[in-house]
């Protein structure tokens, strides 16, 4: 049960606190029994460094969160804010006695324009229940990254999330056209359009688009809708290592292909898959690749695709024949991250994206780095992209373990900046990469970085801790 104010621990600070917020919010939106606000701690990546909020608050409104900020900036409070905590590089991890501001109350889909193809839709809402929304309108909303049953839209746009379809429709960034942002002092702005061009002044919305929650708190967003596309189907294509995968996708991309899709397991990630799942994929191959078009004549392209896979040492390539076959190979590439900590118990998500003609480079160095450190690193990838999720799995209740899979971590991301590519493709700083995102920028960009912080929130009251 959750404590009332009055009974939840006190001390003069944290009691004016309580009392500041209480008299702009109704009492079932402000939670202090710290049982319940320590289970706000932490998102995906508890290993991070973590501190005690003092209160969780859950607003329902616009001009509550306003409330929420107003009452922060008078007191120099830290204010974390949250969705469905599914990121995995600590950016929602709380600091020592901040206001946790979980915005998934804040869940309304406020309009569908099938006219202009846009939606409205408030922080809290669900990826995938805006896109079965729109589909009954006969349009898409094409983010979707593998936890979209549960993560949020405000937290897509916080991380500048991707997907599976990215190689074909793109990322988050490109489908975010407006923003009513609440600032660190409680003011409301809005940016960006709700037309199909506009270029009026420098573009605000790009800027929050992937920061974190470090520069204002997004309340509602106009995103891009497209139509909706035909089914899909997916091919899976074997490959004796994970090299001749990677030729593989290097041949579709420059055979001008435009796959909806183009995913790449490794046989560590497909062992576990299948251990977690019972799901049948072939532990035979080192490297398994799916691809997948929604053309008119999907078939047609899943073929000529197949001939390229199989120019490039395929064993075996298998179309899938209809959209439940295809669902399936999908379930087991959303399943991979789930099953890759199912091996050891936690887990540590690298998010480098690479050129794709290093991506053989990338996956055959984590392979070296794997056996220098002794762990079990499985890769999956958004080959398209040429972004790569190494995944080190390990102990976090052997300090040696833990202690050999931060330094693999490590070297992965140094690979990554050594390939030409970047530390984040997706998942966002956070705290885990802070290092990394000051040695991948330089002096120079960090501080043009930091001067972009300073200008919206002055006090540092806003994440904390993350990015820098």
């Amino acid at each position: 049960m959750i404590m009332s104010r009055i009974e939840a621990p006190r001390d003069e600070t944290t009691g004016n606190l309580l009392d500041r917020l209480l008299a702009g919010l109704p009492a079932d939106a402000v939670l202090t029994d710290p049982d319940v606000t320590v289970s706000y701690a932490t998102d995906m990546a508890s290993f991070c460094p973590a501190g005690t909020p003092a209160v969780v608050v859950l607003p329902r409104t616009v001009e509550e969160v306003q409330h929420v900020l107003r009452t922060a900036t008078e007191l120099r409070v830290p204010v974390v804010p949250q969705g469905a905590r599914t990121g995995l590089s600590g950016g929602a991890n709380a600091t020592e006695g901040c206001v946790v501001l979980s915005l998934v109350r804040m869940d309304r889909i406020l309009e569908i324009d099938p006219v202009n193809r846009i939606a409205v839709v408030e922080p809290g809402v669900i990826n995938a229940d805006l896109s079965r929304a729109v589909a009954e309108h006969g349009l898409s909303y094409p983010p979707d990254p593998s936890s979209w049953e549960m993560c949020t839209i405000g937290g897509n746009i916080g991380t500048a999330s991707g997907g599976l379809c990215c190689v074909k429709y793109g990322v988050t960034a490109e489908y975010v056209l407006g923003l009513d942002v609440v600032l660190a002092d409680g003011r409301l702005m809005s940016t960006g359009r709700r037309t199909a061009k506009g270029v009026a002044g420098y573009d605000l919305t790009r800027l929050f688009v992937g920061s974190e929650g470090s520069l204002g708190i997004v309340v509602r967003a106009v995103l891009a809708l497209r139509p909706k596309p035909p089914e899909q189907l997916v091919l899976a294509a074997e490959f004796p290592s994970a090299g001749a995968a990677c030729d593989a996708v290097c041949r579709i991309m420059a055979g001008g292909h435009v796959p909806s899709l183009l995913e790449l397991m490794d046989r560590t990630t497909v062992k576990a898959v299948n251990d977690l799942a019972r799901m049948g994929l072939p532990e035979s191959t080192e490297a398994l690749l799916l691809a997948a078009f929604d053309t008119p004549d999907p078939a047609a392209d899943l073929a000529a695709v197949g001939a390229l896979c199989e120019a490039a040492g395929a064993t075996q390539v298998v179309p899938a024949e209809d959209a439940a076959e295809s669902e399936l190979l999908l379930q087991a590439r959303r399943l991979s991250l789930t099953a890759l900590e199912a091996v050891k118990g936690t887990t540590m998500i690298d998010d480098v994206c690479v050129p794709r003609s290093r991506l053989g480079d990338m996956l055959g160095g984590v392979e070296r780095i794997a056996a220098k450190y002794g762990l079990t690193i499985g890769v999956c990838a958004h080959a398209g992209d040429g972004n790569t999720h190494p995944t080190v799995c390990f102990d976090a209740a052997d300090p040696d373990e833990a202690r050999r899979a931060r330094a693999s971590f490590d070297e992965i991301m140094a690979l990554g900046l050594e390939l030409g590519g970047t530390i984040t493709g997706e998942h966002g700083v956070g705290v885990l990469k802070k290092e990394w995102l000051a040695r991948e920028l330089g002096p120079v960009g960090l501080e043009m970085q930091r001067a972009v912080k300073r200008a919206f929130d002055p006090l540092d009251i806003l994440n904390p801790g993350k990015l820098f």
